[in-house]
């Protein structure tokens, strides 16, 4: 009986010093934890772009959720979880900065752009977009399709230049508000509409439309993208990737999609 117990003293330390020391090893790495960006709609093209470029530069991943500016900072402050927010105005980032919903010391001026009048492919005829120029007339029957107008900065900016141009009031009841500048930019494509309100780089990324006419840009405030990391983001690869996407690598996608590049 004394040798049994003697060797279950032995071997409950045997268990116990094998518990210590795998406590003592360090843990197996888990995979890389994704970067989630939250980004206007009309990034898509240039901004899955720029990710793939990062995946392969630096082996981390970046993904993308894309939607109305708006619609983002709504998820934002309802604690959606993200890292990096990129808008397509700067209304709805100081939206969030009044929130103290993002890292005020991140914020960043990234891009441009303009907004143009697009019309299907095989119907588009050029347009002179001046001050009181007769797009009811244009429109016919049909719908004007852009971003809705009091929340997706796209729809903010076309409102602000057809008033500006004096021509709102002629087709405020023909709008047809889109819930992004993609999805007004798909009415005009698929032929639901016959003119829309998109950014040029909108434009650039669907073959079924063309440019009939560019808004001068002293028309409407001026299109910037801002960019900036969330308060609550605690990815450790945020700031690089903010970096990269300030970097002239990145910029070479966005500009190959039309944005104007703001250093």
């Amino acid at each position: 009986m004394q040798n049994r117990g003697r060797w279950m003293k032995l071997a409950t330390a045997a268990i116990a010093a094998l518990w210590l020391g795998a406590a003592a090893l360090p843990a197996p790495a888990s995979a890389a934890e994704k970067l989630t960006v939250f980004a206007a709609a009309s990034l898509k093209n240039a901004l899955d772009a720029a990710n793939a470029a990062w995946a392969r530069e630096s082996s981390k991943e970046a993904v993308a959720s894309y939607a109305a500016s708006g619609a983002l900072a709504k998820q934002i402050e309802n604690a959606a979880p993200a890292d990096i927010f990129i808008s397509a105005d700067r209304d709805w980032m100081d939206y969030l900065a009044e929130k103290k919903l993002i890292k005020a010391d991140s914020r960043s001026d990234l891009l441009g752009n303009r907004i143009v009048l697009v019309a299907e492919k095989d119907k588009a005829k050029p347009v002179e977009i001046k001050q009181g120029f007769d797009l009811a007339a244009l429109l016919g029957d049909g719908r004007l399709a852009m971003g809705q107008p009091k929340s997706v900065p796209a729809g903010k900016y076309g409102m602000a230049a057809l008033e500006k141009l004096g021509v709102w009031t002629s087709v405020e009841s023909k709008v047809a508000g889109a819930e992004s500048v993609r999805a007004a930019l798909a009415l005009v494509s698929r032929g639901e509409a016959p003119y829309g309100i998109v950014y040029q780089t909108d434009a650039a990324a669907d073959k079924g439309v063309a440019i009939v006419g560019t808004f001068p840009a002293d028309s409407h405030p001026p299109i910037i993208y801002p960019v900036a990391m969330l308060a609550e983001s605690k990815n450790p690869d945020a700031a690089a990737y903010l970096d990269f996407l300030k970097s002239d690598k990145a910029a070479a996608f966005f500009a190959a999609q039309g944005f104007t590049i703001l250093k």
